[in-house]
């Protein structure tokens, strides 16, 4: 094989191995962090402090309460309470619970053969608020309706395509990296100057990271602007950040290694440079003329 199609061959390998690796990323995200119920629940634990969340938990459960009683309750009465309610333990412990019921309502359903809605039951939430409400002496709070209904989730609509879209991301969540991993190895096996294609591979992962951060960023504001107004912005990017919170600390360190690989091999190969004129000069160094040993007079 010629240099000039080895250097062709290794640029094709290289090139497509970076191009792979943010799409092995975000699959290996998708699939291995959003579907594990105790990343997910860890990742959206820190929200049930987050003042947005927090009130926009407070609309929306004021609302359904004021409802709920059929009273002549402010709401903006029952919000309040239900926003103090928002910053106590039970609260903190309630949000861990609906949101590991929703998860596993969420994974069942993608996992299973069911053609209905994922529904989740808000009785257990709506028992912790009665008992602090009532603990705390709010009016009309042992009125308060303690019912299993189940809320929807997940629509039917969606199900089949994102059973489709699960599979899908877990076949690309384990050959999507391996694949990448195995087309910079031949890449850099091929090459006529490997250090010059290690440097190369680097900055590709670099390009590769900066490219995923980019591509968060984005989401985040597509998803936050394209909202209904009745949902809160603040809460749904809150949110949001939570769950790409790994994403973006992957990114960065993928930019981080592959500045630094390539900062590393270019040193490596400047001292290279240096070392052999360093010779060059010792080697072009005049030596000086040892004296010659007096020859002895003959008798």
């Amino acid at each position: 094989m010629s240099p000039r199609v080895r250097t062709a061959l290794s640029a094709g390998l290289v090139g497509l191995a970076c191009l792979l690796l943010p799409f092995g990323t975000l699959a290996a995200w998708a699939a291995y962090g959003l579907a594990d119920t105790g990343r997910y629940v860890r990742a959206m634990g820190p929200l049930a402090e987050d003042p947005a969340v927090q009130d926009a938990v407070a609309d929306t459960v004021g609302d359904g309460l004021a409802r709920e009683t059929g009273t002549g309750i402010a709401r903006s009465y029952l919000r309040d309470a239900v926003r103090s309610f928002a910053g106590t333990a039970a609260f903190r412990a309630g949000w861990d619970q609906a949101n590991r019921s929703a998860h596993h309502a969420v994974l069942r359903a993608l996992h299973g053969e069911g053609t209905g809605p994922v529904t989740v039951d808000i009785a257990p939430v709506t028992a912790r608020v009665k008992h602090q409400l009532t603990s705390e002496h709010v009016p009309l709070a042992r009125r308060i309706p303690v019912e299993h209904r189940e809320v929807a989730v997940l629509p039917a609509a969606e199900l089949n395509g994102m059973r489709k879209g699960l599979r899908v991301l877990e076949i690309a969540a384990f050959w999507l990296p391996l694949s990448a991993a195995v087309l910079a190895v031949a890449g850099i096996a091929v090459a006529t100057c490997r250090r010059r294609a290690v440097t190369a591979t680097a900055l590709g992962i670099a390009l590769g990271g900066a490219l995923l951060w980019v591509a968060v960023a984005v989401g985040r504001h597509l998803t936050v602007t394209g909202l209904p107004a009745e949902v809160s912005s603040a809460a749904a990017g809150a949110v949001y950040d939570a769950l790409t919170g790994t994403l973006r600390t992957v990114s960065w360190l993928l930019l981080a290694l592959g500045l630094a690989v390539a900062g590393l091999t270019w040193l490596t190969r400047y001292a290279d440079r240096v070392r052999p004129g360093r010779r060059r000069r010792a080697s072009a160094a005049p030596v000086p003329d040892r004296p010659e040993a007096p020859t002895r007079a003959r008798a």
